[in-house]
């Protein structure tokens, strides 16, 4: 994908701010902690990375919920496969 960096920045952001409500929301996580799992799993990648942005080939929602729950999550625990409307409003 090609985006400008403007665009790329404002993704990261608004990846991180949700990967961090759903570690807050469903990982118990205090704010800070939350923060800072979300900067550590969404690093900022210069613009000449080999596959920059290739973590956004899904959303944070799936990141974060396999993070807590693991990879299984979808069976078990049907209600996580898609994520609850507060999270788009996150």
């Amino acid at each position: 994908m090609t985006w400008s960096e403007a665009e790329y920045v404002a993704y990261l952001q608004s990846e991180r701010r949700s990967y961090a409500w759903v570690m807050r929301r469903y990982g118990d996580l205090t704010l800070t902690e939350s923060w800072a799992a979300a900067l550590k799993f969404y690093p900022y990648e210069p613009s000449d990375a080999l596959y920059r942005g290739l973590v956004f080939h899904d959303e944070a929602w799936h990141w974060a919920i396999s993070a807590i729950y693991g990879d299984r999550y979808t069976a078990e625990h049907p209600d996580l496969a898609a994520p609850p409307a507060e999270y788009r409003v996150s």
